[in-house]
């Protein structure tokens, strides 16, 4: 991909928001120290790091939701304090998150104007003024909901895109959007990139976040790299390449972990399923997954993957077919059937389902280890000690960082949250693991650890399923991979046809084929 080449927004034009030297830190630890960043109308600037490097405080410090110890911002070359998120808001920025924020129950268009004035006419609200003024608005960002529409239920691409809608609304002159494709298809995150180019030329910021650094490269023409809440550098024209953004997020160069087993070196059977179905998602699939395999679960969103995942693990019920464990009947009632029986799973979404983020680092990571950290069989409470060693263990393993065995794990970055999940398996040993977009969200750095786990396991004889809306990632990890189409296995990839572009053809060719558009 090419780095764009925008019109609007060049070095020459005053930055609309600059942050000097800004410092912060949380219980003595240093989350910032001495950043700066400028943001000029109309560009799209990246802005990088591996989890923890400080990108989403400097964010909390821009919405006005934390103050820093030391430095300030400056806004149309004014000194601000921002210390609201409405203060931040009247100013002229406007802050998407990964997890976007909606009142179920509530309209498209109620959702948008939460916190905004509302016409009214006779002391009620006038929502059918006030559609006619956001129609043109919602239109021009390519919402296709009704606003009249339930927000529960719509797409997440569709729901990104009436985030914007409500940015627009509130006249924001810089949107900062948090891994915005890490829950989008390869079509709809087009869809997106094309939105956000249309907004640089009207003369809109963009503060562009994403471990995903294609398009990082292709969307952004200045990019801001922290490492350790530091500033490393700023890289634009020639040196901004995909080499140079990866040496500076991790210091170095990554490691490579593709390191396949190969079919010859497989034997047996972990896991069979045959003619699997749960309307209406899920339609007659059947697969083997071996022992010492890495098996991949590619499609579009919506394919019905996810859905699958649930079956196996026993949080859903198929309605027909079945399945088989190392040769015997496999029909698990219930997650804690699923993990007794030798099955691991990594939620897709890892705040909802995978984690109690009130709770701390070691409660979360001992609940996939109970057996082995209870005093015994028949006095089976928890063993302070025998936690805290598989604690620390799993903690120094995956290079979990601001973690501590007593540190709420809702306190921790978005990247070391999903280490916890998945690193809650490495002492219990599954038979089979099922990760659901395991790196969505994380840096280049802990994305190579995370497939270097998941490589150990299956060398050391575990199945694993892999389900990732990555087309760049399962070339990368798996032996195999599988694409689902409409709830429907339509195609398996190996060996040397195992490409990013077969992935993605195969995922739109297998929808064309079952008649869907």
């Amino acid at each position: 991909m090419n780095n764009a080449a925008l019109e609007s927004g060049t070095p020459q034009t005053p930055p609309f928001v600059v942050a000097e030297t800004i410092s912060k830190a949380y219980g003595g630890a240093q989350a910032l120290n001495a950043v700066s960043l400028s943001i000029v109308p109309g560009e799209v600037h990246g802005l990088v790091g591996a989890n923890g490097a400080g990108k989403s405080t400097l964010i909390r410090i821009l919405a006005g939701l934390t103050q820093p110890d030391s430095g300030q911002i400056v806004v149309d070359g004014r000194r601000i304090v921002a210390n609201s998120p409405h203060i931040a808001s009247e100013l002229g920025m406007s802050f998407i998150h990964q997890e976007l924020a909606f009142i179920p129950g509530m309209t498209v268009l109620e959702n948008i104007m939460l916190g905004l004035p509302k016409k009214t006419r006779f002391g009620l609200v006038d929502w059918p003024a006030i559609a006619r003024e956001i129609a043109p608005i919602a239109h021009r960002v390519g919402v296709r909901a009704p606003l009249t529409a339930n927000v529960k239920g719509l797409s997440t691409a569709e729901n990104w895109l009436i985030n914007i809608t409500r940015a627009l609304v509130r006249k924001a002159r810089l949107i900062v959007m948090d891994e915005p494709t890490a829950a989008l298809a390869a079509a709809e995150s087009e869809r997106l990139f094309g939105i956000i180019r249309e907004l640089s030329k009207s003369g809109i910021a963009v503060l562009y976040v994403s471990h995903r650094l294609d398009e990082i490269l292709e969307l952004c023409r200045r990019v801001t790299v922290f490492r350790d809440g530091r500033l490393v550098t700023e890289l634009t024209g020639a040196g901004l390449t995909r080499q140079a953004l990866v040496e500076s997020i991790v210091g170095g160069a990554v490691e490579s972990t593709h390191n396949h087993v190969g079919a010859s070196a497989v034997e047996g059977v972990a896991i069979s399923v045959r003619r699997i179905s749960r309307a209406p998602k899920v339609k007659s699939v059947s697969f083997d997954l071996k022992r010492g395999e890495v098996l991949g679960l590619g499609g579009l969103v919506g394919a019905g993957r996810s859905e699958l995942a649930r079956i196996l693990f026993g949080a859903d019920r198929p309605d027909s077919g079945e399945m088989t464990l190392e040769g015997k009947p496999f029909a698990p009632r219930s997650p804690a059937q699923a993990v007794k029986a030798g099955i691991g799973f990594v939620p897709e979404e890892r705040r909802a389902e995978g984690l109690i983020l009130s709770k701390s680092v070691g409660l979360n990571l001992g609940l996939a280890n109970l057996n082995s950290i209870i005093v015994s069989p028949m006095l089976p409470l928890i063993s302070g000690r025998r936690r805290d060693a598989l604690v620390e263990r799993t903690i120094k393993a995956f290079a979990i960082k601001g973690a501590s065995i007593d540190t709420p794990v809702g306190r921790l970055s978005g990247g070391n949250q999903q280490k916890v999940v998945i690193g809650r398996w490495l002492q219990s040993k599954p038979k089979v693991l099922i990760l659901d977009e395991p790196t969505r969200g994380v840096d280049v750095g802990a994305r190579a650890e995370i497939h270097k786990f998941i490589r150990g396991l299956a060398h050391e004889g575990a199945a694993v399923l892999v389900i990732s809306s990555d087309p760049e990632e399962l070339p990368d990890l798996c032996d195999r991979v599988l694409i689902m189409a409409e709830g429907r296995i339509v195609g398996e990839l190996a060996g040397d046809a195992l490409t990013r572009h077969a992935i993605i053809a195969a995922s739109y060719a297998g929808v064309q084929e079952l008649g869907v558009t």
